[in-house]
């Protein structure tokens, strides 16, 4: 299978204007079992309670039924249950939760889009992708800010973009690389499965569940053909300065060398993404002077140039020890207090269990951060956040009882025998 799939992918890759019009067939009985065998059984269930282990106890059975219902063009997925996840601004984002036969027919529709579409798509565009990600998306904006003649910024973000998702758009996007029927009626069916909140069902008219495990290709279709290919293909060759894009899922920023076409573009760019159904967040864009000339005006200003915040990261104009111009960055402060209060919060649920069990949860939560956050310059917010679950760790510690636990220099001690991981730089971002 994964044989076929490269073929597909060899094929779209060397024929750029090749449309497919007979690969649902691929969504068989063998494709859907490799799925089952590579899904995640710790995921949360959906309206119809089936795990993967218990999908699995008949799985030839439950599967042979599966690929019929797809011959027979009979098969309907479920509706999602929704559930509402916090965000650090006090908003909440909306994740929808699949039964798990939907989940393997989404990753079987998953596989076949990208192996169509991963060829076509531009290197400006870094989420949800092969072998691309945060810190690739970060270095390549590093090179526009620091290596290119980059004057201006528009830092642009788009509201609530999985849940505008035209589903027509979208579908006639996909219809630009596969006319099979087959997977376009699985495509419909999806984005129109429904969702069931409050025990009460709705339909999906627009969006694509943030949840569903083809809902991040169909999203990077979505904006290859509304963003990236309009500024790559119509607007970068009309531009007569310097121009630059990085999209990372519904996240992007572009670079200009002159301020009338960041401008120009920025108009142009309200009006494309209405045509689409989408909308600008106003109170989070903003065309921003940035850059090495930008520093140098600003300070005859006698003022900083503005700071640009991209993927958990604020980027600002600094120098090197050699006095030339470079761009440093560090953890945001929504993310960094965000964190230390989900920290704080676990440690306080956490205090009554063994100590040694306590330091070994921290310290994978402290890797995983060094790992994201531990990026070239921000070495001291690493410093800066182990400390704060340091203050944390001390202060739940000494409320296990009536008695005080530890003083500082106790807890220093404690901390020997029982060490946190220390912060340490992962990714560089100059690194190729």
């Amino acid at each position: 299978m994964e044989t076929k799939l490269a073929r597909i992918s060899q094929l779209s890759s060397g024929n750029p204007d090749m449309v497919f019009t007979s690969i649902g067939h691929l969504i068989n009985h063998e494709m859907l079992k490799d799925c089952h065998r590579k899904m995640d059984g710790e995921k949360a269930v959906g309206i119809d309670g089936v795990t993967k282990e218990e999908y699995g106890r008949n799985l030839e059975e439950n599967l042979d039924q599966l690929v019929e219902r797809l011959k027979k063009k009979s098969y309907r997925p479920q509706p999602a249950r929704r559930v509402e996840i916090p965000k650090e601004n006090g908003k909440t984002r909306l994740l929808s939760i699949y039964c798990y036969e939907d989940k393997l027919v989404q990753e079987a529709l998953r596989r076949i889009l990208e192996a169509v579409f991963e060829s076509h798509f531009y290197d400006e565009m870094m989420g949800f992708r092969p072998k691309r990600g945060c810190h690739q998306a970060i270095r390549k904006l590093n090179v526009m800010l620091e290596m290119r003649p980059t004057n201006y910024v528009l830092d642009a973000d788009i509201k609530s973009f999985f849940n505008h998702i035209d589903h027509e758009w979208a579908v006639r996007f996909i219809e630009l690389r596969i006319k099979d029927p087959n997977i376009i009626r699985l495509v419909r069916r999806m984005l129109k499965a429904g969702i069931i909140e409050n025990y009460q069902y709705e339909e999906t008219e627009e969006g694509s569940e943030q949840g569903s495990v083809c809902s991040p290709v169909i999203a990077n279709i979505y904006m290859h053909y509304v963003l990236v290919w309009w500024f790559k293909e119509r607007i970068e060759p009309k531009l007569k300065g310097y121009g630059g894009m990085v999209v990372y899922a519904d996240d992007f920023v572009a670079c200009f060398q002159y301020k009338e076409e960041a401008e120009e573009f920025y108009r142009h760019l309200k009006g494309r993404m209405e045509h689409f159904g989408m909308t600008l967040e106003e109170s989070k864009t903003r065309l921003i002077e940035f850059g090495r000339f930008a520093q140098e005006r600003c300070g005859k200003k006698g003022r900083k140039p503005e700071t640009l915040t991209f993927l958990g990261f604020t980027h600002y104009c600094s120098h090197g020890r050699n006095g030339k111009f470079w761009v440093k960055r560090k953890t945001s402060k929504k993310k960094f207090a965000k964190k230390c209060k989900e920290i704080n919060n676990l440690i306080r649920d956490m205090r009554t269990k063994p100590l040694k069990a306590i330091i070994k949860k921290l310290n994978e939560i402290l890797v995983g951060y060094y790992h994201y956050y531990g990026i070239t310059d921000n070495i001291q917010n690493l410093s800066n956040f182990r400390y704060e679950m340091m203050k944390s760790l001390f202060k739940w510690l000494n409320r296990r009882s009536q008695k005080k636990s530890y003083n500082w220099d106790g807890f220093n001690d404690m901390l020997k025998e029982y060490p946190l991981a220390t912060p340490r730089i992962y990714v560089s971002v100059y690194a190729r």
